[in-house]
């Protein structure tokens, strides 16, 4: 008995977001076909020049801007940003430090040190239940 063993694939839209891109930005032949994992694991592994070029220089889908801003998605939306932004708007941003960024990287960081605590909270909890049994 031979196993048959279906290639994966998935849409464009999923491969972009796996590779941190920004889907309109892409080639046409990425944007129209299907990209198989092993495609995926390629362009993953091996990126093409228009790969590297995005990756490089933008635009850059809202996760990627977030993450290079150190805030939130939704701390971008409230700034007022829903397009992507280049790697030179995102420098540009840093440059120039408005109010509203400067306000969600302080709320960001609030919320780290929350997420820190809680884990620490609850790794002291796990502890205790870990403990010795009489």
């Amino acid at each position: 008995m031979t196993s048959h063993q279906s290639t994966q694939t998935m849409k464009p839209a999923t491969a972009a977001k796996k590779l941190g891109v920004y889907l309109e930005a892409t080639p046409a032949e990425f944007q129209e076909g299907v990209v198989s994992r092993t495609e995926l694991n390629a362009l993953q592994s091996d990126p093409p020049e228009w790969l590297q070029e995005l990756r490089r220089n933008g635009p850059h889908p809202r996760p990627v801007v977030a993450a290079k801003l150190g805030i939130s998605i939704a701390g971008l939306a409230r700034g007022g940003i829903t397009e992507p932004l280049t790697t030179e708007q995102i420098d540009a941003l840093k440059r120039e430090l408005p109010e509203w960024l400067q306000k969600e990287r302080a709320t960001q960081a609030d919320v780290r040190k929350e997420t820190a605590r809680i884990k620490a909270k609850n790794d002291e909890r796990a502890a205790k239940s870990d403990g010795p049994r009489s």
